[in-house]
């Protein structure tokens, strides 16, 4: 009998389904369905930026490589945009991935050796620890979100998870899942605590554009010699299924990051940077609009709820600590699914959420979302 060699046994222990293993139920419910468990959108792309707008005779050569870091045009326009958000960039600082969610895979494979610690802010995006992982690092979770209510208060739980193996720090600003946005303050201090340590900043800060109070603020404004910050056009402009996104940071590292997106997935499709240049020259207007039904719905569901409103982000983070039974947090989340609902599951998003789940509300229309808002109130009794 031949011998079949093992697989890493890090990948092996990763789960397959990060957010949830109701969705084949949910696709079985018959009736109207809430799929809340994902971040995604309920509004079309722009016109002009969705795919099939996207022509050949406009875009000759759109089945074709582009360059590693980025349709020419593309670079260039990111990079007058960054600018434009006062960052100080060089165009050689700018790489686009195949969404944000590749870039961050990227930038850990350029940093990390095995046994390096990466902090990450929680709770989290789920992939980001998986991220770390399949890189031989270290996710260290540092809860934060929920709990930190002071600049103080944020050093000090930076400080508790600090060791001489951290390599780097994850933020999340507006915050997913949790709605938080981080005001300027505190990243300026948090940006000179990774000063003071020697450690590199990963920034999130894929939901820049929707905040609903306060403002969003550049963690590279106060580090930029350490700050790798990631952006997504799947999230900005509803483009999701395109898999554009984009980091910006120093010359060096973006150069090293770089290798590593050229030897994993080479270049973004070429067609999604198309659409996704429309996007960044045409796409003001439709941010605003859909800002406008974010904010909308996450009052409504967040009302239905008795929650606070979200500050950023298109999510809602919901503690039913006291308000399970038995069964705990996946039993209710497969009741939900018998009433049409689906939310994801608080472990993906950190060790220390056993009896929370997120709810997407941007994922269907205001209507829907507090339709659906009704039906988890009405399963908590």
């Amino acid at each position: 009998m031949s011998i079949v060699p093992p697989i890493n046994p890090t990948i092996a222990a990763m789960p397959g389904s990060i957010y949830s293993g109701l969705t084949q139920r949910l696709a079985q419910f018959d009736g109207e369905t809430y799929p809340l468990h994902v971040g995604d959108t309920f509004m079309a792309p722009l016109p002009a930026a969705q795919m099939e707008a996207q022509r050949e005779a406009d875009h000759p050569g759109l089945h074709r490589y582009t360059p590693p870091q980025g349709l020419p045009a593309l670079v260039d326009g990111l990079t007058g945009s960054l600018r434009g958000k006062g960052l100080a960039i060089e165009r050689s600082g700018v790489l686009v991935t195949a969404g944000a969610t590749a870039g961050l895979a990227a930038v850990m494979g350029a940093l990390l050796v095995p046994g390096d610690q990466v902090m990450i802010l929680a709770p989290f995006w789920p992939l980001i620890r998986g991220h770390v992982r399949c890189f031989g690092g270290v996710a260290v979770e540092v809860p934060f979100y929920d709990r930190v209510q002071s600049i103080q208060d944020a050093l000090s739980a930076l400080d508790a998870h600090f060791s001489g193996r951290t390599k780097a720090l994850y933020v999340s600003s507006p915050s997913n899942p949790t709605g938080r946005v981080l005001p300027g303050d505190w990243l300026q201090a948090i940006a000179e605590w990774a000063q003071a340590k020697g450690i590199w900043l990963l920034s999130d800060e894929t939901y820049e554009h929707y905040v609903y109070e306060g403002e969003h603020v550049h963690l590279a404004r106060f580090a930029p010699e350490r700050t790798i910050t990631a952006f997504s056009f799947s999230k900005a402009y509803g483009m999701a299924g395109n898999r554009v996104g984009y980091l910006a940071g120093p010359d060096s590292v973006i150069a090293e990051i770089q290798k590593v997106s050229t030897h994993t997935y080479y270049c973004a499709p070429r067609a999604g940077q198309a659409a996704a240049l429309v996007a960044l020259e045409h796409g003001a207007g439709w941010i605003a609009h859909a800002r406008g039904q974010y904010e909308q719905a996450g009052r409504r569901v967040a009302g239905v709820l008795g929650l606070p409103a979200p500050q950023g982000s298109t999510f809602l983070f919901l503690n039913l600590e006291g308000r399970l039974d038995a069964r705990g947090v996946n039993g209710f989340l497969s009741e939900l699914v018998e009433h049409g609902v689906l939310m994801a599951p608080g472990p993906s998003f950190g060790q220390d959420y056993a009896q929370w789940v997120r709810l997407c509300f941007s994922s269907v229309t205001p209507d829907q979302a507090e339709r659906a808002a009704g039906i988890v109130k009405a399963c908590l009794g």
